[in-house]
């Protein structure tokens, strides 16, 4: 189990607000503390159009990576003609290295829930899906249980709060790949069918599940939704960056273990890794992983640099699945962009040449290189291949997949040059084949 980080008084506990509790499935407990008020207040006073205009007003933005505002989904979903609507939240949870939504799942259930239900409410969709992996036992448990209690309170359901508006929540266990992490391809998975991402547009809240307009959000992202109705816009639009308010999960893996925290948006790095990050005596901190699998490897240079979405796709990284992990000076960068570069090319889907093929080769010349095996040329058709695969590519999970080696290049060329050039490892990780230069081919 992972554990929460001590983090300063002043940063505000929006998405953990209720996560301490001892019975997070505990219905009367999570109604003493405020559950469900949110959503009793959408439905009596705010009505559909005026909870769309709160979230659009507190600035929310996906928090599964890409930072789409909420609002926009919300209103493109209820604005599209169409027999019935959908909202699917993705739990899945595809970095195998982050734990953040399966925590929040595990621990305050209802904040999801009320969520979800709020945002069927406000675009007129009757049916909830909640994904989650098929192995989240825990989750899937915590969330049955505060449900099925949360119905026979008449608080989701049938004739929510006697508004004559049903909304049915289901919890749905999906079994896949880090490719679920997308969400035309989790639609796909929940339709039953191959999970493969679809050309966009149309977006899912025009054209999603069954064809239907959908919302797809994040768990952290829906979690945000019945603390931003309780205590207003203009309060969550205050926390954080005036582009990208609000708070935010993320995991910080260090050598000495790892932990959860919920840190404002627009936190510097350098205070994100202060929180949990005691290097080994006589290492010094080399590079931070910003991002999970598909992220970006940042020296320590860039410790000032904001968490935030448009900051840390400037330096080559991105919030992804809210993964830190701090490298001291024994990672070899050229290998971990090797790894992680493989793990990526091994969970893509396949449905396009740049993603079926060009991932490999990325990890082939990365396999060279660190074998001792390099060719001259291996630098610049790195540099090459990788934005053949960002201009060409169908979904994220391609575009993505080139930044552990595209940021180690451009950030530690000099290591990869002693690879190339001089059969060396600096870190002493690789061992690669001592080569004449005059051999290389």
């Amino acid at each position: 189990m992972v554990d929460l980080l001590t983090t300063p008084a002043a940063w505000p506990a929006i998405l953990l607000e209720r996560a301490g509790a001892e019975q997070p499935t505990d219905l009367d407990a999570a109604t003493q503390a405020g559950a469900f008020d949110s959503l009793r207040r959408v439905i009596r006073n705010f009505g559909a159009t005026g909870s769309i205009a709160i979230i659009g007003q507190s600035g929310l933005r996906g928090r599964g990576g890409a930072g789409y505002p909420a609002a926009d989904k919300w209103r493109t979903a209820a604005t599209t003609d169409a027999p019935r609507r959908y909202v699917v939240i993705n739990g899945y949870g595809a970095d195998p290295a982050s734990a953040t939504d399966r925590y929040l799942l595990e621990h305050d259930p209802f904040t999801v829930v009320e969520g979800a239900a709020i945002a069927a409410f406000a675009i007129g969709a009757s049916e909830v899906f909640i994904a989650v992996r098929t192995e989240a036992t825990e989750a899937i448990r915590s969330l049955t249980a505060a449900i099925g209690s949360a119905e026979d309170a008449g608080l989701v359901g049938l004739d929510v709060f006697g508004s004559g508006h049903d909304i049915r929540v289901t919890v749905r266990p999906v079994q896949g790949a880090y490719m679920l992490g997308e969400e035309t391809v989790l639609l796909k998975a929940l339709e039953g069918k191959r999970g493969q991402p679809e050309q966009r547009p149309p977006h899912p809240a025009e054209r999603g599940l069954f064809g239907m307009p959908t919302v797809v959000q994040n768990v952290q992202t829906i979690a945000a939704v019945p603390w931003i109705i309780r205590n207003g816009a203009e309060a969550f639009a205050t926390i954080g960056l005036a582009d990208a308010p609000g708070t935010i999960l993320i995991q910080l893996r260090t050598a000495a273990g790892d932990g959860i925290a919920e840190v404002p948006l627009g936190t510097p790095l350098r205070e994100i890794v202060g929180l949990g990050a005691t290097l080994p005596m006589g290492r010094s901190l080399k590079a931070i992983l910003v991002g999970g699998p598909s992220g970006g490897i940042l020296p320590a240079e860039l410790l000032e640099t904001p968490y935030a979405f448009e900051p840390l796709r400037a330096v080559g990284a991105h919030i992804g699945s809210g993964s830190v992990i701090v490298a001291d000076d024994r990672t070899c960068i050229v290998d971990l962009a090797r790894l992680l570069t493989r793990f990526c090319a091994g969970e893509a889907c396949g449905k396009t040449i740049p993603c079926r093929i060009g991932t490999r080769r990325l990890t082939e010349i990365a396999d060279r290189v660190v074998d001792g095996r390099p060719r001259p040329t291996d630098p610049q058709l790195l540099i090459d291949l990788s934005e053949d695969i960002v201009a060409s590519a169908l979904c994220d999970h391609e575009r993505l997949t080139t930044l552990p080696l595209s940021t180690g290049m451009r950030y530690f060329r000099s290591e990869l040059d002693d690879h190339i050039l001089r059969s060396a490892c600096p870190a002493g990780v690789c061992h690669p084949i001592a080569v004449a230069s005059g051999a290389i081919s």
